[in-house]
């Protein structure tokens, strides 16, 4: 006995009309995306459809890569597809889904409780914004998005293959990006100054400033050399991070931003800590590398803040004063600042030097400040406090271990932990308080940290003898009984030593 599965009874007269539909459907489409490739986005469409509602961790990733390492804008071809108008609505449509259906369990935790309080604070601050359409513009353009996006990473990146996949892509999409910005040098196409590359900038695309581009560039860095010295991970998985280290280096030293080439020796620095024992070895190896990264930068040659400018040079007078001026607006503006993305538009109310521009903060630490005050600034540091203490949790747990089994998720938890390193360092010269990479970090750290308190609460950690470990508030939310008293706790996770 079978069955017999059938299509609705359609009438003649309603398959008509949907089929002029669908006809008028792709017709439209083809007018507002005249790209002969669409006939076989909407053939796929379906599928597509069907893949997104079930997968929504792929999608989520392919969003926050075309956002942040703006592909479509590296790869001009990609532009009239509207990749990432498709993404958003995708990922919306698959996330919005799977939490109505129960798929997506949900948690929370002190760390997204204090990104909370942060963007709770930046929001108000968009309504009492001196430029408020300024304000509003970045918030709904960019801002909303990456506080969705941190809490899908944290929820969704969850198991061993989804960290291995975001590290890969992360690795690919930066080799992408370096190979065109190599190129773009080679070429010397685009260049600033003369000398410093671009990606983009005929177009007004944000990797038109090589500050941004090496801000861009930095983020695959972590997760290049984490691939490349962590061990079991496969032959394919070094030679990717050695060729995603080798690209994305020489092209931040193609863009010649001292920003990143201070990110560079902080990346290689973490690591370093943990493979050398000698740290007089280290600080001297490390000291040698800024002055050969200088030279093979060509920071002196220059047309701003090169050697040939005596004393302190106009870029970092430049800096200096647009410091001034942040804390000028914080001191005004002690509980607000004057509001998301309005630095530059308040820099000549606040300045205490006037040149005639207005100039950029060049400071994530100052950025904050300016634009969301002496109370959202300490709510900031605050928050990224908090992300490294439990990126260090993980790294080290998982370093205790050191099983093969949990490869994915150590190469995850150490391109986190250096990842931030270069944020902290780095972040002095580059304004990335309000862009992706710290908050795409903050969604990784979290994930990382739940999946140790995870092999923690199953008995997969050997030994626990650091207190740290043994935080109820994380373990109570991977299932352990809440009314658990700290005796047993403790019994819980301390297995006999091998």
């Amino acid at each position: 006995m079978g069955f017999k599965v059938g299509l609705p009874n359609i009438s003649r007269t309603s398959q008509i009309l949907i089929s002029l539909g669908v006809i008028a459907f792709i017709a439209l489409v083809w007018r507002l995306i005249p790209h002969p490739i669409i006939v076989l986005v909407i053939a796929l469409l379906p599928l597509g459809i069907i893949f997104t509602l079930f997968n929504p961790f792929p999608l989520v990733l392919a969003f926050v890569i075309f956002s942040f390492f703006r592909i479509h804008e590296v790869f001009p071809q990609l532009y009239p597809l509207r990749i990432p108008q498709l993404l958003a609505i995708g990922t919306l449509a698959s996330l919005g889904w799977n939490i109505f259906n129960g798929k997506i369990k949900g948690y929370w935790t002190r760390e997204l409780a204090i990104f909370g309080v942060f963007f709770g604070l930046v929001t108000i601050g968009i309504f009492l914004a001196t430029n408020r359409p300024e304000a509003i513009g970045q918030y709904t353009g960019m801002y909303i998005k990456i506080a969705i996006m941190v809490i899908a990473l944290a929820w969704l990146n969850d198991r061993p293959a989804r960290f291995n996949m975001a590290a890969k892509a992360i690795v690919l999409a930066g080799i992408a990006v370096g190979a065109v910005a190599l190129s773009n040098k080679a070429n010397g196409i685009g260049l600033v100054e003369g000398t410093r590359v671009t990606i983009g900038r005929d177009i007004g695309s944000m990797l038109g400033d090589p500050n941004d581009l090496s801000l861009v560039l930095l983020f695959p860095l972590s997760f290049s050399l984490s691939l490349l010295l962590t061990k079991h991970v496969g032959g394919f998985s070094k030679l990717l991070g050695l060729i995603g280290f080798l690209t994305v280096v020489s092209a931040i030293i193609a863009t010649q931003s001292r920003g990143g080439l201070l990110g560079i020796l902080s990346v290689m620095g973490v690591f370093g800590y943990r493979k050398v024992k000698s740290k007089l070895l280290l600080g001297t190896v490390g000291a040698i590398g800024l002055v050969v990264l200088l030279a093979l930068a060509g920071v002196s040659n220059r047309q701003s803040g090169g050697a040939h400018e005596e004393g302190i040079d106009e870029s970092a007078m430049g800096r200096i004063h647009a410091w001034g001026a942040a804390a000028n607006m914080a001191k005004r503006n002690p509980l607000t600042g004057v509001g998301l993305n309005n630095f530059l538009s308040n820099y000549f109310d606040y300045s205490d030097f006037w040149d005639g521009n207005n100039h950029a903060v060049h400071s994530t630490w100052f950025g904050v400040l300016a634009e969301t005050g002496i109370l959202g600034f300490l709510v900031f540091i605050t928050m990224i406090g908090a992300i490294v203490r439990i990126a260090l949790i993980a790294q080290n747990t998982l370093a205790r271990m050191n099983s093969p089994n949990h490869k994915e998720a150590y190469v995850m938890a150490q391109a986190s932990v250096a990842g931030l390193a270069s944020f902290c360092v780095s972040g002095t010269f580059l304004t990335m308080g309000f862009t992706w990479p710290v908050y795409i970090l903050m969604g990784f750290a979290v994930s990382s940290k739940r999946y140790v308190d995870h092999l923690v609460a199953t008995g997969a950690l050997l030994e626990v003898t650091h207190p740290e470990y043994l935080d109820p508030d994380y373990i109570n939310t991977m299932g352990v009984p809440k009314d658990i008293d700290d005796t047993q706790l403790g019994t819980l996770y301390k297995l006999d030593k091998k």
